[in-house]
């Protein structure tokens, strides 16, 4: 199948630069709102089965213009949800948390104070997509969120971690790919930049 895994849109959250990682989280903000409405326009030409969201309100919101356009029901996943900050929950100093995720690359029984394991979060976010592909679309949209996704997706595409510690995952970014859980999968684009890796 292919699969589009979209960041959200900005939030209040990110503006204050909080980590927001706990249900429901903060609403997008009203350039949210218009990036939520810009990645209608690109991927309303796709031919997709379903849409994914996490259970935080801010990929439903991200997702909804995209669903309306369809005509297709958001489908919740809260496998899909960000890596929980625990203690740190609405901290604006990020330092311990992105030290607690790379440390993960080594060790990933590691755990973020009050929050996820790697292992665990690993787990869970395998399941949601594991239950997206078994779904049987040939193309589908899931709306997650910057530090899930950078971390699945460094695990998943075989890819070195230089490749993701380079590139952004900005609000409403899409990363392409293509493949199953079975199989694996390959990376095929990031946001509009053709990937030839993988």
């Amino acid at each position: 199948m292919r699969l589009f895994l979209v960041r959200h849109g900005q939030t209040h959250a990110n503006v204050a630069r909080q980590l927001d990682t706990a249900v429901p989280g903060l609403d997008l903000t009203d350039e949210g709102r218009a990036q939520a409405r810009a990645l209608a326009d690109r991927l309303g030409g796709e031919d997709l089965g379903a849409i994914y969201t996490s259970d935080l309100v801010r990929t439903q919101q991200t997702a909804a213009p995209l669903a309306e356009l369809l005509g297709l029901e958001l489908v919740v996943l809260p496998g899909l949800r960000e890596i929980q900050a625990g203690d740190w929950e609405m901290s604006t100093e990020w330092q311990p948390y992105i030290d607690a995720v790379i440390r993960w690359r080594d060790d990933p029984h590691h755990a973020i104070p009050g929050g996820d394991t790697g292992a665990r979060f690993m787990q869970r976010y395998d399941a949601a997509i594991a239950r997206i592909a078994a779904d049987g679309h040939e193309s589908a949209v899931a709306v997650s969120h910057g530090a899930a996704m950078r971390v699945w997706c460094s695990t998943s595409l075989g890819l070195s971690a230089d490749f993701f510690d380079e590139r952004r995952v900005d609000n409403t970014h899409v990363v392409t790919m293509e493949g199953d859980p079975d199989t694996g999968w390959r990376l095929l684009a990031w946001g509009d930049e053709p990937v030839t890796h993988g």
